[in-house]
């Protein structure tokens, strides 16, 4: 008896899952309950078991590869028999915004490489370097590109082991996140293109209904008619659903600079059926006064004596656009507080040689700048929340971000997850094994997901104090200033005089839309407090 193994439901709003990794193989023999494959959802990772004992005989989803829930992924056959090959073995849903192009394989099975996810906000990328060509040899875990993100710039390793068996974009190409960019022949198959002469191809999904997909062209890169960019699943969907595509041109994008997503267009269906779709908001020019003579222009610059026009990179447009979209969402209020580092000062320059010799790390006051922003978060967890729509969002956990400038010209904001878990010492650790993977392209996609709140320390540079912008979609952002010797007043028996003390500017960013000015006085003030009366006993 053959018995389907499916993507299974993990919960009423979980709609898909990724195959993240097969415990057996095709052939296998199985026993029931046993773990066959792990899968993950935006939601929970976890094992699958098997529904019976027998003979894995089909596999049908491969490692990575995303599928709606009750697809198909294997077969067990009870009675011990391998499952006949197919001529044609029909494809599970793949819920991803790939780039329209087919292939044939020969003897192989093929798992897809996708564009990673470097963080949240980040929705592309852009490949630097390939270091290996089709037809190479690849064992799981060596590097075979590089990509840069407005994020992090790093080297992305392979899944599995194989055969590079096709690159479908090439350097300095920018695709979205969870593209595929490449496919890999885990037994070294031979792959062919299947040459696409037609101007419809037929998809049929799980419930025997059939999509028309419109192949733009092999690239995708632009609509006719449209200086936008709409990803083959967007159209798809828009056809499916008779979305007009002057319709479509009036969605209000989430995605990077106003594109329309997979979640953008199926809102829009969702409230079209309601009555109530929601389209892009017409913002009027500001009316200028008659009286006025001038007009507001941009500035255009040609190049010439005197001049030289140079190329933005893919990191700095990202982080300029980041910074533009965090401007234009939060309202943003700074307040500023100075600090006594005396205490923690005097303990840092007494123990620095002992922490490089047993512990090699730099001992700095950034670990103890972090621990006392740890504890005020705790105290006041509205500054480790978001605003979704009109939800508040409390985090149960602290994922603090940091900000590492890095050579030549760009910033990324790692982040230490559960760090209210870390003492000074484990924080101090933390600190400067993702200070090291930053500057060296060692960062991976865990690194730099789901902070809560973020931390920049621009007075390394001797800035005193500044107005940091908000990490989206975090509240708050904490500035540091240099730490610097100066004459302050202290009081003493009833006396004033005149000291020499290390002193610090704090400034922290907040969103005037779920933090007032009270509350950001209050965590302020609690993180002053507990530099200045630092316990070092807790070291």
């Amino acid at each position: 008896m053959k018995v389907n193994v499916l993507m299974p439901k993990m919960g009423e709003s979980i709609t898909e899952g990724t195959l993240i990794k097969w415990h057996k193989k095709k052939g296998d023999r199985v026993e029931k309950d046993e773990i066959i494959f792990e899968i993950s959802t935006d939601k929970v990772d976890t094992e699958i078991p098997c529904p019976e004992a027998g003979i894995l005989s089909d596999i049908k989803v491969f490692e990575n590869e995303t599928v709606v829930v009750d697809t198909v992924v294997a077969v067990v056959d009870t009675d011990g028999q391998l499952e006949p090959e197919s001529k044609e073995t029909k494809q599970p849903v793949v819920l991803e915004e790939e780039k329209v192009s087919s292939t044939t394989q020969v003897g192989g099975e093929l798992i897809d490489v996708p564009m990673p996810k470097m963080g949240e906000s980040v929705m592309e990328g852009t490949i630097t370097k390939w270091h290996k060509k089709v037809g190479d040899k690849i064992s799981r875990d060596e590097i075979i590109f590089e990509i840069s993100t407005d994020k992090v710039d790093t080297e992305v390793p392979s899944p599995t082991a194989g055969i590079l068996a096709e690159i479908l974009f090439k350097e300095n190409e920018t695709v979205a996140v969870e593209t595929i960019v490449a496919r890999i022949s885990t037994s070294g198959g031979i792959v062919k293109q299947k040459k696409l002469d037609v101007d419809t191809e037929k998809t049929e999904l799980e419930n025997g209904s059939v999509i028309e997909n419109k192949i733009i062209e092999k690239t995708n890169t632009q609509i006719k008619k449209s200086n936008k960019f709409y990803s083959p699943l967007v159209m798809n969907i828009a056809q499916k659903e008779n979305v007009a595509f002057d319709e479509l041109e009036q969605i209000a994008g989430t995605g990077v600079e106003g594109r329309v997503t997979k979640n953008d267009i199926l809102k829009y269906i969702a409230d079209r059926k309601t009555g109530r779709p929601e389209t892009k908001q017409k913002i009027s020019e500001p009316s200028i006064s008659s009286s006025a003579e001038s007009k507001i222009e941009t500035a255009h610059f040609v190049e010439g004596e005197g001049i030289k026009l140079i190329p933005m990179d893919n990191i700095r447009k990202r982080i300029m656009y980041h910074m533009v979209n965090s401007r234009d969402t939060s309202v943003h209020v700074t307040a500023v507080m100075e600090v006594d580092m005396s205490r923690v000062h005097n303990y840092v320059k007494s123990n620095k040689a002992k922490y490089l010799k047993e512990e090699n790390v730099k001992l700095t006051y950034m670990p103890f700048i972090t621990y006392a922003c740890i504890k005020a978060l705790k105290e006041y967890p509205y500054l480790n929340a978001s605003i979704d729509g009109n939800n508040i969002v409390l985090k149960q956990y602290i994922n603090l971000g940091f900000a590492v400038a890095v050579e030549p010209n760009g910033l990324i904001v790692p982040n230490i997850k559960h760090a209210d878990e870390k003492n000074i010492r484990g924080l101090t650790k933390a600190i400067g094994e993702l200070s090291f993977k930053s500057r060296n392209k060692g960062l991976l996609p865990d690194d730099i997901m789901n902070g809560t709140f973020t931390i920049t320390n621009y007075g390394v540079f001797g800035s005193l104090f500044g107005t940091p912008i908000i990490n989206q979609p975090e509240v708050g952002i904490l500035g540091v200033g240099t730490v610097t010797k100066k004459p302050v007043v202290v009081e003493s028996n009833g006396s004033d005089s005149i000291a020499i003390k290390p002193m610090m500017y704090l400034s922290l960013s907040h969103d005037h839309r779920l933090v007032d000015g009270m509350l950001g006085g209050k965590f302020l003030r609690s993180i002053k407090e507990t530099l200045e009366n630092f316990d070092t006993s807790i070291v």
